[in-house]
């Protein structure tokens, strides 16, 4: 399969000599290396790629002087460091390189945004543009596919997720997301301040796999798992610096019933939500196909809005009454809401969100009008 353009590329080539390092972030497996070889080719002749998994880089980049990194990168004007995390103090390593080699551009990537971004806030305060790469996009996906097959494998990528490795599998792709879900996505959260009660976390990660698309109460997860609230929080925040999920918060504003407290979780990839609770069931056999789909649709607006350098805040709403509205985005002042539903086409918005928020809208997100949805800056 040939390799499928990442469409977060461009924005980081823009981002280019500026004189600030650029730091990719992203999960293991999720294909930064890929990437950065990607954007290498356009720079053949002067620049090197450094993999921070070779105990010689690593001791070349720990503890240097602006002399010796001069003397390290030569005429090098373009320096890939990967897996950047692993040395030692790198923030020091790269604000050196920016403050003392100003046509020299860096650019580092992170498994770990729990060591890297430590690592790097203080020292390279103001000299960094900061990007994160998730698994594929159905919008980088339809490179290869026709707009009929891509319909075609919807059912699968939700059920399989979107990562790399899954995506181009020609056979045993269950069994390889079993791997990559435990292998790799745990290995960082489990390393990440000491965490040693791996089957904690499981049984965290899927009581989370079974509440998407629900608000989630932390003192009932810290029953549910059985370790204390406090606990809950933690783990929680680490599974985020994790890329596995990620929060979306009530929105509130006006109405006294409104919800302010609790929120919403849910996973960057619906094939690793589904290999935690051990459920690879065709659609027609599940009981959960909203929430799927609700958190397929989210993760894939959140990619969407990311590799383009959008930004905007997003929230879900509901009032004490049950009324309530999936996903909403606030831009400029405007609020534009999004309900999910798999095969429903007739959804009529609660009239109390509409009149509370005037000028805002609510659409209905269904298999046949989501194409919009993860492809139009503007909805």
């Amino acid at each position: 399969m040939p390799i499928i353009p990442r469409t977060i590329q461009k924005n980081i080539e823009n981002h280019l000599f500026k004189k600030k390092v650029v730091i990719i972030y992203g999960p293991r497996q999720v294909g930064k290396t890929t990437l950065i070889k990607e954007i290498q080719k356009k720079y053949p002749e002067k620049s090197t790629y450094l993999n921070c998994d070779e105990p010689d880089i690593r001791q070349a980049l720990t503890q240097v002087t602006s002399t010796e990194i001069k003397e390290f990168i030569g005429r090098n004007r373009l320096i890939f460091v990967d897996e950047a995390q692993r040395v030692k103090n790198i923030g020091i390593t790269l604000k050196i390189m920016v403050d003392q080699l100003p046509d020299v551009q860096v650019l580092a990537t992170g498994s770990s945004s729990f060591d890297l971004s430590n690592e790097i806030s203080e020292p390279l305060t103001g000299r960094k543009y900061e990007f994160h790469l998730y698994p594929f996009s159905l919008e980088e996906i339809s490179a290869i596919y026709s707009d009929i097959e891509i319909q075609r494998i919807l059912e699968r990528r939700m059920l399989l997720g979107m990562y790399p490795e899954i995506v181009q599998a020609k056979t045993e792709a269950e069994g390889k997301l079993r791997s990559l879900t435990h292998s790799y996505l745990y290995k960082d959260a489990l390393q990440y301040q000491k965490i040693k009660h791996s089957e904690v976390l499981e049984r965290l990660l899927q009581a989370l796999a079974l509440q998407i698309g629900q608000e989630v109460s932390y003192t009932e997860l810290a029953g549910i798992v059985g370790i204390d609230k406090k606990t809950v929080v933690s783990y929680i925040e680490v599974l985020e610096k994790a890329f596995i999920i990620f929060r979306l918060g009530p929105f509130s504003r006006n109405l006294r019933n409104e919800l302010k407290k609790l929120r919403k979780i849910y996973f960057f990839d619906t094939g690793v939500r589904n290999a935690l609770i051990n459920n690879f069931n065709p659609l027609n056999l599940r009981g959960d196909i909203g929430n799927l789909w609700e958190n397929f649709m989210i993760s894939e607006r959140i990619k969407f809005n990311q590799n383009h350098g959008i930004t905007k805040n997003i929230y879900f709403w509901r009032t004490h009454g049950q009324q309530e509205i999936d996903y909403l985005e606030e831009a400029q002042g405007k609020l534009h809401g999004f309900e999910f539903k798999w095969n429903q086409k007739n959804y009529r918005a609660p009239r109390v969100f509409l009149e509370a928020y005037a000028g805002s809208n609510v659409k209905v997100i269904n298999n046949k009008t989501y194409r919009s949805f993860i492809s139009e800056r503007g909805l």
